[in-house]
């Protein structure tokens, strides 16, 4: 299917799309497989890094020593002695729960260490920049991407799913991870890397890009997915666990809503990591109810997984689709265009909506006058913090 069938240039203007399809190619040729929970995606990566021959490039977020984190350390370091270059790249931010032991072992193994961003007292404003990206790739063949993080929260606790993808969006990938290993602002071993993508054949028939969110100067992902709502057509389903939506982001959900499109929402519910977040997002129910859209809390457990579905597109990765993510943070996002792949994200989407607690609009307006007031000053907090940019 062409990719130009994915960039329509509707509202954002001839010069506006044109420079946004530049950006990243479409990309032909690939073979892309959802990896559902951790008790699927953690045996697969762990197995991945050890049957790595040639390399094995490591950026992560948030990292807490812990029984996950050591599982995946000793795996880094047993590549390392067997001759694999191993790069690890973290938030230096988001690895402050990692212990110093920890890193002095893979240092000595002979795994190079960076860490991106570190703190300054001399520009206060650039430490909001983090990398929130999550990416393995294995022998600069493979590339795993998705919302997981290396901390013992998964560990039957968090949903969270991962995506394995071969072929030719590879390189993009590639290009990411070393655009930032190579960066100023990213401290630790700054040997330059071999950007070319291993050869390989066509390993599937899926058309695919990975994109990115670098802050507010290039908002790859945001501008992206604004477009693709623009022209829903049947449906729009958006999965988050962290929903602080842009007002842009809720006027175009509600557009698209009141043009016939069946607009979804599935958000974390029980157990969320960050209770004040979920209570701030709530505060727009109400306008989306009255528009239409269908909500939905998950239960089981706190989800951490982030998608979103338009028709038959699908964006999937790191990027949680609030403030944080799409104006300030580095994220990395998999857009596919597969009606297959897609199949498999709409089945799990439809799961997880009947295992949640829909938000009726009638139950809704009920709640109580104490639930409203912690909802308005929540938003309060998070409009100040998104206003920060």
């Amino acid at each position: 299917m062409p990719w130009e069938q994915y960039t329509p240039t509707l509202w954002l203007g001839h010069h506006a799309a044109r420079r946004l399809d530049i950006e990243t190619d479409w990309k032909e040729g690939n073979r892309i497989t959802l990896l559902p929970d951790s008790r699927c995606f953690v045996p697969a990566l762990l197995e991945a890094i050890d049957a790595a021959q040639e390399s094995i490039w490591l950026e992560q977020y948030l990292v807490e020593s812990g029984r996950v984190t050591h599982r995946f350390f000793e795996a880094l370091r047993r590549a390392a002695k067997r001759g694999v270059k191993v790069r690890v790249l973290l938030d230096s931010f988001g690895a402050t729960g990692m212990d110093q032991h920890e890193r002095a072992r893979l240092s000595a193994a002979g795994v190079a260490l960076s860490h991106y961003n570190p703190f300054m007292l001399q520009r206060l404003h650039r430490n909001l920049i983090r990398t929130h990206r999550k990416l393995v790739l294995i022998d600069r063949r493979v590339v795993y991407t998705g919302g997981y993080c290396l901390t013992d929260d998964y560990l039957g606790d968090w949903f969270d799913l991962m995506i394995r993808a071969e072929g030719p969006v590879v390189a993009d990938a590639i290009t990411l991870f070393a655009n930032l290993w190579e960066s100023p602002r990213t401290r630790g071993g700054k040997a330059r890397v071999d950007r070319q993508i291993a050869p390989h054949s066509q390993p599937g028939s899926m058309t695919a890009r990975l994109v990115q969110n670098a802050g507010h100067r290039r908002p790859t992902i945001r501008r992206s997915l604004h477009r693709q709502i623009a022209a829903a057509r049947r449906r729009v389903w958006l999965y988050t666990p962290y929903f602080l939506p842009s007002r842009q982001l809720r006027r175009l959900i509600m557009e698209a809503s009141a043009q016939g499109v069946d607009v979804r929402l599935l958000v974390a519910g029980q157990g969320h990591d960050h209770p004040s977040v979920r209570t701030a997002g709530q505060r727009h129910y109400d306008q989306l109810l009255d528009s239409g859209i269908k909500i939905y809390e998950y239960q089981p457990r706190f989800t951490h997984a982030k998608f979103c579905i338009v028709d038959d597109w699908v964006t999937v990765g790191s990027c949680n689709f609030d403030h944080w993510s799409l104006h300030w943070n580095l994220e990395a996002n998999l857009e596919v265009a597969s009606p297959t792949f897609c199949a498999d994200l709409v089945e799990l989407f439809e799961n997880h909506s009947e295992e949640s607690r829909p938000i009726l609009a009638q139950t809704w307006q009920q709640r109580p006058r104490t639930q409203r007031l912690r909802e308005r000053a929540a938003a309060l907090v998070s409009a100040w913090l998104a206003g920060l940019r």
